[in-house]
């Protein structure tokens, strides 16, 4: 009898991967470091091929306008938190890479992960860890509601240390000692793939929130480039990292569970140059740092066959901090009690709902500002800048009656918002 009710009380906790279907679907989250939407091709792009994230595009969806604060910290906590920056407070990036002392307090912060973990799921993380430093805080993640992970050590016995060759990498508490001839993008690829087979084998859910490190400087030559003796470039940084997302879409195709598991990749900001990006619709200038278009307008690419229809795109707005309650709703997860900023598109996915978002946000520096798609507000300045012929913008004319009508919506949004 006892061994029974332990049985029963497990299943409850832990329904199996196959019993559930699409009540209990896997969810591999590869997030970008500092990727704007034009340096894809499924955008067009003509900086670089990415061929591979393009066939992602082609067997999902691709959203056209999905929008986050233009630094890390601040786009990141959005994702985790469900909030705006406005809300969340953090504006500026942690100085993690300065060993600051000082860390995001998840215990006062519900994250998307603990809420997946309480139902079951399996959840790893990896790459750059931006809200703490973790030779002070070394179980922040798991206190983030990761059980397991693979990242960047930023900052170890007083020195700021590598991401790429030569990787100071953290796996579950203990410093990789085994890999410093490797490139850290690799050893990252090599664990989530570990980690998805391992949830298979143990008949779990999996979510795996894979923060990428590419292509964030610094400027480092990737294998292919070593092998060929070339120099290092950011074009050639996104080419790994296409070559990358390829390898583990195919892992879960090979593992035989694509039909339950959404692959989304998304960039965390806008990319890191100063260099114009050549588009089919014009260039696009700025980027990282710059609350516009630039900095703030990320790819988000959605793949699970049989669910989502191939090749479609969705033109509604999408504001990162929907990621949280969407994540939570595909994996039957309750949230009304949370008080989240975020709106779940899980509907969208399926090729017929629509979200009831009208505007997104960012916030960076001491600056905060409001888009509806057609004009941006900027909080510090009040400037109302006009976005209808993007990527080209430019201040809003006073005398342009749809830009009164705008400005009028978006103050009463900001004025809602607080400060």
């Amino acid at each position: 009898m006892i061994r029974a009710l332990l049985f029963l009380t497990l299943i409850t906790l832990f329904p199996s991967n196959s019993k559930a279907g699409e009540d209990r679907p896997n969810i591999l989250f590869i997030f970008a470091d500092d990727l704007g939407y034009e340096m894809l091709g499924c955008y067009g792009g003509q900086t670089v091929k990415t061929p591979y994230l393009d066939q992602l595009a082609s067997e999902g969806m691709k959203f056209s306008r999905c929008y986050t604060s233009p630094v890390c910290t601040p786009s990141r906590m959005s994702v985790y938190t469900g909030k705006y920056a406005i809300h969340h407070g953090y504006y500026n990036v942690l100085p993690v890479h300065l060993g600051t002392k000082k860390a995001v307090n998840f215990s006062e912060r519900p994250t998307y992960a603990q809420q997946l973990r309480k139902a079951g799921y399996e959840t790893s993380v990896t790459g750059k860890w931006q809200l703490a430093t973790l030779e002070f805080h070394p179980d922040h993640c798991r206190s983030a509601g990761f059980d397991s992970w693979c990242l960047w050590q930023i900052w170890r016995e007083g020195a700021k240390t590598t991401r790429y060759w030569n990787p100071c990498l953290n796996h579950d508490g203990n410093i990789r000692n085994d890999i410093s001839d490797r490139f850290g993008p690799d050893v990252l690829a090599d664990y989530v793939i570990d980690q998805m087979k391992a949830a298979v084998e143990n008949d779990r859910p999996f979510c795996i929130h894979h923060n990428m490190m590419l292509p964030h400087w610094p400027i480092s030559q990737t294998p292919n480039e070593k092998t060929k003796g070339q120099p290092a470039s950011l074009e050639a940084m996104v080419v790994y990292l296409d070559q990358l997302v390829g390898r583990l879409t195919k892992a879960v195709d090979d593992l035989g569970i694509a039909e339950n598991t959404y692959v989304i990749f998304i960039g965390d900001n806008g990319t890191d140059s100063k260099i114009p990006r050549r588009t089919n619709s014009g260039l696009v200038r700025g980027g990282k740092t710059n609350l516009n278009d630039a900095g703030m307008h990320v790819p988000m690419l959605v793949r699970k066959p049989g669910k989502i229809p191939e090749g479609t795109v969705c033109d509604q707005l999408i504001d990162t901090a929907d990621l949280f309650p969407t994540f939570c709703e595909l994996a039957n997860v309750e949230t009304s009690e949370l008080n989240l900023d975020g709106v779940s598109f899980a509907d969208v996915l399926d090729g017929e709902g629509t979200s009831s978002r009208s505007w997104v946000t960012g916030g960076y520096g001491n600056d905060f500002v409001v888009f509806d798609g057609q004009f941006r507000l900027h909080r510090k300045t009040g400037k109302l800048i006009d976005c209808r012929r993007l990527p080209e913008e430019s201040p809003a004319e006073d005398n342009d009656p749809e830009a009164k009508t705008a400005r009028k919506k978006l103050e009463a949004v900001l004025n809602g918002l607080g400060s």
